[in-house]
């Protein structure tokens, strides 16, 4: 019976936009195993991602209101599905798996969990990765872009930042998973930020440390300086974290390199473009870029425009300044979803999923 309620489960969140694909040997089952309890699974299979009252959700379940009141705060608490209150009572939600209660899952993590994980993601070849629109999109190092280029503020991690009341870093999910496993790199691990509309809000929140604005923005310039990606949700408004990845930690950055799904990510509407003359064939670029975009050749760095994905890491690298950030040809990148609410509209249609 409860291996049913897991099933059941896993195909409720499969059917949120995001994304929650089966995985053959049962991977993702034993990782549902790990976080919810069979009775916690076999309610939260009668959940939606809309948030309603716990009183409906019990009644499709069949069970007394107060006891799945009870193991709803339960799960809300270990951030496993959404809470919120609507006309003086709470409400409550499936989460998506990624982004999601995979991350909510930060202050709990071990070595178990780092295993059912890798394990998932193997398999799946990364999740979340194969539909769009991407979940994340890269966002470029501002000094990278000349000036006179017209730069938006979606496009822009300093904007983004300055646009926020309150401020949080906390540690990256992804790095915390493979140092867990044994591999993973040197990059910092405080490094996603968090950002919101009201003062304090990330005040006393579990695994979250509360900074400044100064603060985010040091931590953004660190993150450029270890040569980490910056790369927030794919739309234009409502943004309220920044991650900052690696392509041998972060999921998302990982199915393009070993799975080779250049659309796991929106790459930015720039590319790196060379001024041969001051090209010193130097090399160090080529070190800088994660993606393979860059090689020497004929005595000068050469750019693969099909595998940047405009980052601008490389320019900021090259000591000649033979690099800089160009736009690309219009049309060749479309402008991402205006919100979470169109991303998942657009999402859900490219997955076939209906009710959306």
């Amino acid at each position: 019976m409860s291996e049913e309620a897991y099933r059941r489960l896993s195909r409720q969140l499969d059917a949120i936009p995001n994304g929650f694909p089966p995985a053959e040997s049962g991977a993702d089952l034993r990782l549902l195993k790990k976080l919810f309890t069979p009775e916690e699974a076999a309610l939260a299979a009668h959940m939606t991602s809309h948030r309603e009252p716990a009183a409906s959700i019990a009644a499709r379940a069949g069970l007394d209101p107060q006891a799945a009141l009870t193991m709803l705060k339960a799960m809300a608490r270990r951030e496993l599905i959404r809470v919120g209150r609507q006309e003086g009572q709470l409400t409550f939600g499936l989460s998506p798996f990624i982004v999601g209660f995979y991350e909510g899952q930060l202050a709990r993590f071990d070595r178990e969990l780092a295993e059912l994980f890798e394990a998932y993601f193997t398999e799946t070849g990364g999740v979340v990765a194969h539909w769009a629109p991407a979940v994340h999109r890269i966002i470029p190092v501002e000094e990278a872009v000349p000036a006179g280029i017209e730069f938006y503020a979606y496009e822009r991690a300093s904007a983004l930042l300055e646009s926020a009341q309150a401020w949080a870093v906390r540690d990256c999910i992804c790095r915390v998973q493979q140092k867990l496993l044994g591999k993973g790199c040197d990059r910092p691990m405080e490094s996603c930020i968090a950002f919101g509309p009201v003062p304090g809000m990330f005040d006393g929140v579990q695994a979250m440390r509360s900074i400044s604005s100064d603060e985010a923005l040091k931590i953004l310039r660190e993150a450029e300086d270890a040569g980490l990606v910056h790369s927030p949700g794919n739309y234009r408004d409502g943004h309220f974290y920044i991650c900052n990845c690696c392509t041998c930690c972060c999921g998302v950055l990982r199915s393009v390199a070993e799975f080779g799904l250049p659309t796991a990510i929106a790459r930015a509407d720039f590319v790196a473009v060379l001024d041969e003359e001051l090209c010193a064939a130097c090399g160090e670029c080529l070190d800088r870029c994660q993606f393979g975009a860059l090689s020497l050749s004929e005595g000068f760095c050469q750019v693969d425009a099909g595998r940047c994905v405009g980052c601008g890491l490389c320019v900021t690298t090259c000591a000649p300044g033979a690099l800089h950030l160009e736009r690309r040809p219009p049309g060749e990148v479309l402008p991402p979803p205006a919100n979470v609410g169109e991303w998942l509209t657009e999402r859900a249609h490219a997955r076939g999923l209906e009710g959306w």
